[in-house]
């Protein structure tokens, strides 16, 4: 298949690694032809540094590489069958590019978005056609990351839905479906990791520290929520939870804070300025936890029904299944348990009783329980 690629930074150019691999001819483009020449340089290196490692021969890394053809004209994207869109999160520059990209490619072409958390919808209606739009969310880095989110809009064709499941599952992705809403699955369902914990932190509660040792030491979870925002960035994670909050009409459950906003505002945007929630300069002390372990159970407790209750809820509001919203955590996130099922070995109940305790105590809307969560109690039953 000939597959266009807008957009050549570290998103762009791992979308154009698996796609290539999977045997597609990419034109990866960028309107800058310094950005393309580097683009070229950093995958001849990657597909090199895999045949070195021996996960391809030399002969299968260079017949990858040669799949991919380098411009910084967006004319050269016009034989395309399926454009992949990576570019900046900005809604109105999208919808131009999705303007001049319909206008240059032939009426069967897929024209596709890789937004994180932008509306499907408004993209698409910027097309004549805007029936063949349709959201391909990879993961950073799409190398690596198994999970793929298919976001179809409003207006596309119900059709297109299956044919770019099969698309995403010959590039050897895990295709999920998800609802054209804020965040889709994952970066809706993962804001209580940042923001519980961060509520935490500024309740005096405990440090970074403290709660970061609570989620990888009893959650199993890789990376704890402050190493997490630091290794994102808070440049993009501050940005995704404030677009998130404005989109879903200022809901509170999805409210930033003040901490991590100030932390933007400073640029201290984590290890890649060297100094976030943590200090990464050469000789910082590294702070260390309190393994209190009652108090490391609140936290990990507090967080996790958090955690399950905005699962529940997406799946309530049809956002997408139980199973695709497990899979998408596990895959899109590594989290070490799909949330709902990690729901039903909590217990229903009992997750309805934190919850409802939460609530009582605070009496603000972020703390209420879904009501699928309710009905399941009422009922008896579980997720799965």
């Amino acid at each position: 298949m000939k597959i266009g690629i807008v957009g050549s930074g570290a998103m762009g150019n791992g979308i154009a690694q698996v796609l290539a691999t999977a045997g597609n001819k990419v034109l990866l483009y960028d309107s800058n032809p310094i950005v393309v020449e580097k683009a070229g340089q950093n995958l001849e290196a990657q597909f090199q540094k895999l045949a070195e490692k021996g996960k391809l021969t030399y002969e299968e890394a260079e017949t990858y590489f040669d799949n991919i053809r380098l411009s910084d004209k967006l004319s050269e994207l016009k034989d395309s069958e399926l454009i992949i869109e990576a570019i900046i999160e900005d809604l109105e520059i999208k919808k131009e590019l999705f303007h001049k990209l319909e206008s240059l490619v032939s009426e069967d072409c897929i024209l596709a978005t890789n937004t994180s958390s932008l509306s499907i919808a408004s993209i698409a209606s910027a097309c004549q056609k805007p029936n063949r739009v349709i959201g391909i969310h990879f993961f950073n880095p799409a190398p690596l990351m198994a999970l793929v989110e298919i976001i179809p809009a409003v207006q596309t064709d119900k059709d297109l839905i299956s044919k770019t499941k099969t698309l995403v599952e010959s590039w050897k992705k895990l295709p999920v479906i998800a609802k054209d809403t804020p965040g889709f699955i994952v970066n809706r369902v993962a804001r209580p990791f940042y923001g519980e914990a961060i509520r935490i932190l500024e309740e005096g509660i405990a440090d970074c520290a403290t709660i970061d040792f609570a989620m990888t030491s009893l959650g199993g979870f890789r990376m704890g929520p402050f190493q997490l925002m630091d290794f994102i960035g808070h440049d993009v994670n501050y940005r995704v939870t404030e677009s998130v909050f404005q989109e879903f009409f200022y809901d509170p459950k999805f409210k930033p804070s003040f901490t991590q906003k100030r932390l933007f505002e400073a640029g201290y945007f984590g290890r890649k300025s060297g100094k976030g929630f943590y200090d990464y300069s050469p000789n910082a002390e590294q702070p260390k936890p309190n393994e209190n372990p009652e108090l490391l159970e609140t936290i990990f407790k507090r967080i996790l029904v958090m955690l399950m209750n905005e699962a529940a809820d997406a799946n309530f509001l049809g956002i997408a299944s139980a199973e695709d919203i497990d899979l998408a955590m596990t895959k899109g996130v590594n989290y070490p348990k799909g949330l709902l099922l990690w729901a039903d070995e909590f217990g229903i109940a009992n997750l309805e009783k934190e919850l409802d305790q939460l609530y009582n105590f605070y009496h603000e809307d972020r703390y209420r329980c879904s009501p699928i969560i309710r009905n399941l109690v009422k009922q008896n039953r579980k997720f799965y």
